[in-house]
């Protein structure tokens, strides 16, 4: 159910993508949120800039945006696990605080002239971490602050939000580090913190209630990653995320030396480069219902990656400083296509259960292969310079693009709500909750002739078991008599087992009662719950 208080009278009448802004707390904490993203964006740019004056390698160039990545490909999952089972707003104010820390420590070491290569790279990692920790946080407190209806709109907003600090970050932060030097930029970062910290501190969250049933970190570790494994729609997802970030990285790790050498700029040309970056993105956010109308989220993935893969060859050529800031508008605008588009693929093949690791692992790919792009673009700049290194990429784009566009994204139209058809399991007495593991049985009766479209009918339908929570999963015929089919299933616990109970959507219960209408027995499927034993799990023996 969610949370979001109800309009006051006399507010606003803000309706369709602005309509989330009438909720009070949805408005202060994504006001907040635009703020603290704009100082982070101040701070990365005078980080990049800073390095160019340290080292002209660039793979040292690379190696910092390498840095800001690397740690949400290593801890997005964790992460997201962590704000499944902690309380997300004491989470988000606690890293909040690391993250001013770390910002406060770039301000100190510049101010004392001490910042080094190495410096620089640590603390932006360390930054990474922070920031690897608070992305599934933020993306999954955004269900408790708006009603239902109005979700979509609200994640728009935010995507909206992040490119308002992606235009406005850069090109202030360039600006202050011209003009006032890389102190004052990282003491903006510092400040915009103490207004993220105050507006979670201001933000009443409602206590969670008891659930006899909460996951601990481990068990829900795993079942998120057994969704990621099992999950056929994910996996499409992340080829094409995985594909696209790889190769259209090599923009966003050269560009610092894009604007330093090949355009002749200065800290602030190349903050002003960034902002168009963000210009562009709202610009493409903004248009982004109509191009909906006309392309599919295939389409669109194909347009974004040519006009990227177009903006990356024309920028190779150096062309003079008033054509970059178009091209890199067009660059923003292709940029908020794929990723919009791609996150948004990614959330409607999530059910909620598991929405906050899904994400995490879609994280993951997404800014493991932002690193490992960076870091390989940069090498490559190395061997065959910038321009070498920006035709090869776009050239790699263009032709990745069309082949993989045979690879269609899922439509996500499916109903993932919990649909809470399967009946609660008969026991003789209570189980422990830790008891496990648990194998699962249903005793089909199906026809000889009926049983190949059974088993393909099965085999789909198994997907969803795996989905939910079995980690293992199998189908065997009765010796005895063909005609019974014994579909199995191990769950790792008996609690595990009960939210899968909860699991199922009424998109699974449509895939069962495709199975369903093979069987022919006179009742419905038998079925067991068996409980792994051992000397403890067997009663005392009560004396006579």
């Amino acid at each position: 159910m969610s949370t979001a208080p109800s309009p006051k009278p006399g507010s606003p009448a803000l309706t369709g993508s602005f309509a989330p802004l009438r909720h009070a707390t949805f408005a202060i904490l994504w006001g907040a949120t635009v703020l603290g993203n704009t100082g982070s964006f101040m701070r990365d740019v005078a980080s990049s800039w800073l390095v160019t004056d340290l080292s002209a390698s660039p793979a040292a160039v690379a190696m910092i945006q390498a840095a800001g990545t690397l740690p949400i490909f290593l801890l997005a999952i964790p992460a997201g696990v962590l704000s499944d089972i902690l309380d997300r707003r004491r989470f988000l104010i606690a890293v909040q605080v690391f993250l001013a820390l770390v910002s406060l420590s770039l301000l100190l070491l510049s101010r004392a002239g001490l910042l080094t290569v190495e410096a620089l790279v640590g603390l932006t990692f360390l930054g990474g971490v922070g920031a690897a920790l608070v992305a599934p946080a933020w993306q999954s407190i955004v269900p408790e602050l708006v009603p239902r209806a109005e979700l979509k709109s609200a994640v728009a907003l935010n995507s909206l939000g992040i490119n308002i600090a992606r235009s406005i970050g850069p090109a202030a932060g360039g600006l202050i580090l011209a003009s006032f030097g890389a102190a004052v930029t990282y003491g903006a970062d510092v400040a915009s913190y103490v207004f993220v910290i105050a507006a979670l501190l201001w933000w009443k969250r409602p206590q969670a209630a008891e659930d006899a049933l909460a996951e601990r970190f481990g068990g829900a570790f795993r079942a998120g990653l057994r969704y990621a494994r099992s999950s056929r729609e994910l996996h499409r997802v992340l080829l094409r995320a995985a594909v696209f970030f790889a190769l259209a990285s090599a923009v966003w790790a050269l560009l610092p030396l894009v604007a330093r050498k090949l355009l002749q700029g200065d800290a602030g040309f190349y903050g002003i480069l960034l902002g168009a970056v963000g210009a562009g993105a709202i610009g493409g956010a903004l248009i982004m219902p109509r191009l909906r109308a006309r392309l599919d989220a295939d389409g669109l993935i194909l347009a974004a990656s040519l006009v990227t893969a177009g903006v990356m060859a024309l920028l190779a050529l150096a062309p003079p400083r008033f054509l970059a800031l178009p091209l890199l508008l067009l660059l923003g605008a292709a940029w908020i296509t794929a990723l919009t588009t791609l996150n948004g693929t990614a959330q409607a093949i999530l059910p909620n259960w598991v929405r906050g690791r899904a994400l995490a692992v879609y994280l993951t790919v997404f800014n493991g292969a932002m690193t490992v792009g960076s870091l390989g673009w940069g090498f490559v700049a190395q061997e065959i310079g910038i321009s070498g290194a920006l035709l090869v990429g776009a050239a790699s784009l263009s032709v990745v693009a069309i082949v993989l566009h045979r690879v269609k994204l899922p439509t996500g139209e499916v109903d993932l709500m919990p649909s809470n058809h399967w009946p609660e399991p008969l026991t003789a007495a209570a189980v422990a909750h830790d008891r496990g593991p648990v194998i699962i049985t249903i005793e089909y009766a199906v026809p000889r002739a009926d049983q190949p479209a059974f088993l393909a009918e099965l085999q789909r339908f198994s997907h969803s078991r795996r989905r939910d929570g079995a980690y293992a999963w199998g189908v065997s015929e009765d010796s005895a008599d063909p005609e019974t089919i014994v579909e199995w299933f191990f769950v790792e616990s008996w609690a595990e087992h009960l939210r899968q109970h909860k699991r199922v959507s009424h998109a699974d219960a449509d895939l069962q009662a495709g199975v369903l209408r093979f069987h022919k027995g006179p009742d419905r499927p038998k079925v067991r719950h068996l409980l792994a034993m051992d000397a403890r799990s067997i009663p005392s023996a009560t004396p006579d």
